[in-house]
């Protein structure tokens, strides 16, 4: 990490935190430094030039100056805002448990610009589709890959014997997939049809376009989702709260799809 005083670096910023009735607290994801903390100061005034640029889901260029406690943002221009984004609840809520996620997993100033690239990239298809459960899938799995924790869906976690088109299962703890045999000493291995196999592999070695291309019918994107989530939950030791709050807009929407 450079010691000059003042650097300049793109950042996306994750979470803003008031400090004071001006001043308020961000929590950015950089390519060069990976997690930052730094301070906004004046951010919350009507006429701040930080104001815009500084809101969470907004990639920006900054620039920084190292101070004793925080950094201290002293310019930040917008380079996108992911407006499309910002427009719809759904969409909003989306790319915040992307962001959560980004903040859940990692610690400050531990650079990882693949991660950093990735994140640009599902906010801004994001911004260009309708099918965000591909998406969120597509960026948990990959997310999880840039962090070493890909799982293992060609051979057997236990057994590494290759695994064939049957119902095989997931082990959270293990990492992988488990094939019937060896899934009987696990405590709750879960299901994993042939087809959610499949669609997880080709998601694995795939681009975004490659993946929006397969049509998945809801129970088939319901228990991509669940196995996803419960490995991302196992592995953070605890739920994420916006995984959560999508949950309920998810519930929410289809209460109202059968009134």
């Amino acid at each position: 990490m450079s010691t000059a005083r003042n650097y300049q670096t793109q950042a996306v910023i994750i979470k803003q935190i008031k400090f004071s009735e001006v001043d308020k607290i961000l929590i950015i994801y950089t390519p060069e430094f990976g997690k930052l903390k730094a301070i906004a100061k004046g951010a919350y005034r009507p006429k701040s030039k930080l104001g815009g640029n500084v809101e969470p889901l907004t990639h920006s260029l900054m620039m920084l100056a190292r101070g004793r406690n925080f950094d201290i943002v002293t310019q930040s221009q917008t380079i996108d805002g992911f407006t499309t984004l910002k427009n719809d609840l759904w969409h909003t809520s989306c790319g915040l448990y992307i962001v959560d996620l980004i903040d859940s997993f990692t610690v400050e100033n531990d650079k990882n610009p693949p991660l950093f690239n990735l994140l640009i990239d599902a906010l801004h298809h994001l911004c260009q589709t309708d099918d965000s459960e591909t998406i969120l899938r597509y960026f948990e799995l990959h997310f999880l890959h840039h962090l070493g924790y890909q799982p293992q869906l060609h051979q057997c976690v236990a057994c590494n014997s290759p695994l064939i088109p049957v119902v095989n299962f997931f082990s959270f703890s293990q990492g992988g997939v488990l094939c019937p045999n060896c899934s009987n000493k696990e405590a709750a291995p879960y299901p994993l049809s042939v087809d959610a196999l499949k669609i997880l592999r080709l998601w694995q070695n795939s681009d975004y376009a490659t993946a929006r291309r397969v049509k998945i019918k809801p129970k088939l994107s319901s228990q991509l989702r669940q196995v996803m989530q419960n490995y991302i939950n196992h592995l953070l030791q605890r739920e994420v709260k916006s995984m959560i709050w999508l949950q309920k807009l998810r519930e929410s929407a289809e209460a109202e799809i059968h009134r």
